[in-house]
């Protein structure tokens, strides 16, 4: 694995977002089956929305790209907290066909979910990729406390080696729901792994990943290519308070 990381400061997060955009079509032009995996929250939505809209809508080819998620929360799939409405919303539902769209399942308990979401993207894996890592890009953000999709610090799916994905019972930060997430194996199986981090509420827990701290995003690396990490200039941990 490489834990080297390339960092990018751009002017704001329009910038930011318009960068991502032009690594995630470098990333899903290059192969017949490409794979892309989301991210929630906030940092991906002018991203997302960019996407849709020109001229974005029209190089990206669509018909030949997958989209999955890196984690969801445990509610309703038109709850306004999941992750994959917020995705749907913003660009899949007007741009993706409906069989690429791949979400987490919030209609069963969270372990049966992890489990189903498991399966899927083996049984994805094997037939669409043969000889390929998972994903050709990973999109990451950064949580106020370290944490990547729902990978908290001194939570047990931190550890986990074995599965892909796992159930998270209980958040420790808002919302306070049960999870389904990745785990960090699995985030790694991809070409280029693309954090997003915008504003200077992300400029302290900058400082502390590229210090080294042992937080889910320090240990948060691509297996099989590059992890690029895209800043604005009010999240550079570099810039002085």
């Amino acid at each position: 694995m490489n834990m080297a990381r390339q960092t990018i400061v751009l002017a704001d997060p329009a910038a930011v977002a318009e960068a991502a955009a032009r690594r995630l079509l470098a990333c899903v032009s290059d192969v017949p089956v490409a794979a892309v995996c989301l991210t929630g929250g906030s940092s991906p939505k002018l991203l997302y929305e960019l996407l849709a809209a020109a001229p974005w809508r029209g190089r990206i080819p669509w018909s030949r790209v997958h989209w999955f998620l890196g984690d969801e929360r445990a509610v309703p799939a038109d709850d306004p907290l999941s992750n994959g409405r917020m995705a749907r919303d913003a660009f899949l539902d007007r741009c993706a066909p409906p069989g690429n769209i791949h979400m987490i399942s919030p209609a069963t308990a969270p372990g049966d979910a992890a489990r189903a979401y498991q399966t899927l993207l083996e049984e994805f894996g094997r037939r669409q990729r043969p000889g390929l890592p998972l994903f050709d890009l990973v999109l990451l953000g950064i949580g106020p406390d370290g944490h990547v999709a729902s990978l908290f610090p001194g939570g047990a799916g931190l550890a986990e080696r074995a599965r892909w994905v796992v159930e998270v019972d209980r958040a420790p930060i808002a919302p306070f729901v049960p999870r389904i997430s990745l785990t960090l194996p699995c985030l790694a199986n991809t070409r280029e792994m693309l954090f997003l981090a915008t504003g200077e509420a992300k400029r302290d827990i900058m400082r502390r990943i590229f210090a080294g701290e042992n937080l889910p995003a320090t240990h948060a690396h691509a297996e099989h290519g590059d992890t690029v990490w895209l800043l604005d200039a009010a999240a550079d941990p570099g810039k002085a308070s």
